[in-house]
């Protein structure tokens, strides 16, 4: 079974492949001692585990650190940055953590728009989180794409290549097999698969109704839990270009095309809220709540690419979901299907 470290569940973040580690013949608990040799004199705790139980992930061992399942003369030890010593003896218990059984496969009602040998696409609803991460152990869409085709568990993160926050709907690609999702992450990587997606705010648009944002997104130096847009030359982050087109208008609000250049986390939201335009119900980033969307308003219904295997090109589109539909005509504005 593939392991790999829990990602934090962001709006449109492509993945990257990482390796993982096989725990399936892992038992119960088994109890490893570890004399500390010569040669890891001196190197961090967290370290020396990696170089010392190789079979295993970093993220796993990293679980087991925090977990308090490493021990040094019968005191737990949880602080990764420790310097070892040589000739130290360590113990670590080798134990399934809540991470590694979180990889379990459930029975769910998945919406698959289409599928062959090396391709899924799914109709994510709102309210449905992508990947196992702290909060959210079971229930996830990799639980339930487990549950749909066993085969994944040999894929990293059950071929998910790229994910939608929990509260925004639409369109995803899931990789079926290994040759698919090489081909996938390449294409992400190029900007190579076509992503599209409508927002809601109900703030007025103000000027040009076609711009393009083109701004760097990282973490938010001032809340580590959002993300915004930041200066490289005293934070971190990475490019990002979003396309804005806007569909309509009325007194309340405005309907936004939304196409994607780039994809990182929360880049809509945070580019949408650079504009002064918050989406709908996204209180992290401005958004007012409304009654008829409990969640913010975007939605991803256009999906198109190559596809990874065969070359022939595959075009998909999601209806809009009913609380983004309510709001719409709630609000008089007017949703072409072929825009």
């Amino acid at each position: 079974m593939i392991i790999s470290s829990p990602l934090e569940l962001d709006e449109t973040d492509d993945l990257q492949d990482d390796s993982s580690s096989d725990l399936g013949s892992l038992p119960p608990v088994e109890v490893r001692e570890i004399i500390v040799p010569v040669e890891m004199h001196g190197q961090r705790l967290d370290r020396m585990l990696v170089l010392a139980v190789p079979e295993f992930s970093r993220s796993y061992l990293q679980q087991l650190l925090e977990d308090g399942a490493v021990t040094r003369a019968q005191v737990t030890h949880l602080k990764a940055s420790l310097k070892v010593k040589a000739g130290e003896v360590w113990t670590i218990e080798l134990r399934a953590t809540p991470q590694s059984q979180a990889f379990q496969p459930e029975l769910m009602a998945l919406s698959v728009v289409y599928q062959d040998a090396h391709l899924f696409i799914l109709d994510k609803p709102a309210g449905l989180v992508v990947h196992p991460a702290p909060g959210h152990w079971s229930g996830t869409l990799m639980n339930g794409l487990l549950g749909l085709d066993a085969a994944l568990m040999d894929l990293p993160r059950a071929g998910i290549v790229h994910r939608l926050d929990k509260d925004t709907s639409g369109l995803m690609v899931v990789a079926r097999t290994r040759q698919a999702m090489d081909g996938l992450v390449k294409k992400i990587a190029a900007r190579e698969v076509k992503r599209q997606y409508l927002a809601v705010s109900d703030r007025p648009w103000v000027g040009a109704r076609q711009r393009a944002v083109e701004l760097p997104i990282g973490r938010d130096p001032a809340n580590r839990l959002r993300m915004a847009v930041v200066d490289l030359s005293k934070n971190s982050g990475k490019l990002a270009k979003t396309h804005f087109h806007v569909l309509d208008q009325s007194v309340q609000g405005s309907l936004v095309r939304c196409i994607l250049e780039t994809g990182r986390t929360h880049q809509i939201r945070v580019h949408m809220a650079s504009l002064q335009m918050p989406l709908v119900g996204d209180a992290i980033y401005g958004g007012s709540p409304h009654d008829l969307m409990p969640r913010q308003a975007l939605h991803a219904d256009q999906l198109g690419f190559d596809h990874p295997v065969s070359g022939e090109t595959l075009a998909f589109r999601s209806p809009l979901p009913a609380d983004l539909k309510h709001l719409l005509q709630a609000w008089a504005l007017s949703y072409n299907e072929s825009a």
